[in-house]
């Protein structure tokens, strides 16, 4: 008898897994294909993706070679066309190098306007847009007055900012080439005393801090026992 309750145990056993297995088995089976197709998938994206940043690596690396061995115009053109239709992070160096060829070529307008096209656009990530205000404000730092630098960068120079040092040396030479001593004073003092200021550019806010002293009649600061 027991061999009997066994039988049909089993044969329940096997009917119940005939049923799930005709209600899921497609799914299962289709789930599995999927798992390998996406894997392969994902693998050719990656080759895709790795061939296409180096292709646009080559194109950069190239208007770059252009640049160094003298020929700007043709480096602008190659430049201007990564810019254009690049992809990743290109078009942005691409965007930045030409304006810094527009002004190692003394072509200040086209540089800053260049600088502030880059700052202005929502394609550039917002922790470079800094960076292309203060290359803008440097070049204008001979031609435009202390109110109009505040306008551009004073915001970069405020504690904690990223490019605080930058903006605050930019500042210091405005105001110093305003004859606003007082004003460049404080924008070189607050770099000295941050702790996390450049070596290099304590240097120079040494020496300017110097000239301003001489410039005011004051004494120059003892020298560091």
């Amino acid at each position: 008898m027991s061999d009997i309750f066994r039988e049909v145990e089993d044969d329940l056993r096997r009917e119940q897994l005939k049923s799930l297995w005709n209600r899921i088995g497609p799914f299962v089976l289709v789930a599995a294909v999927l798992i390998v197709v996406g894997t392969g998938g994902w693998r050719a994206w990656e080759w895709y993706s790795l061939k296409q940043a180096q292709a646009e690596g080559d194109r950069f690396v190239a208007a770059l070679q252009l640049a160094e061995g003298g020929k700007t115009d043709e480096a602008i053109t190659a430049l201007q066309a990564v810019a254009a239709d690049g992809k990743g992070g290109y078009p942005v160096l691409a965007r930045f190098r030409i304006a810094s060829e527009h002004a190692a070529a003394g072509k200040t307008e086209d540089a800053v306007a260049a600088f502030d096209a880059i700052a202005a656009s929502g394609e550039t990530p917002a922790v470079i847009q800094p960076l292309a205000r203060l290359r803008a404000a440097l070049l204008l730092v001979d031609s435009i007055d202390l109110a109009a630098m505040k306008a551009r960068i004073e915001p970069l120079a405020a504690t904690g900012a990223p490019w605080r040092h930058s903006a605050r040396e930019i500042l210091g030479l405005s105001a110093w080439r305003a004859g606003d001593y007082a004003a460049a004073r404080g924008y070189f003092d607050e770099i000295a005393q941050d702790p996390e200021a450049p070596q290099m550019m304590r240097q120079r806010v040494a020496l300017m801090q110097e000239l301003i002293r001489a410039k005011i009649g004051e004494a120059p600061a003892p020298a560091a026992s």
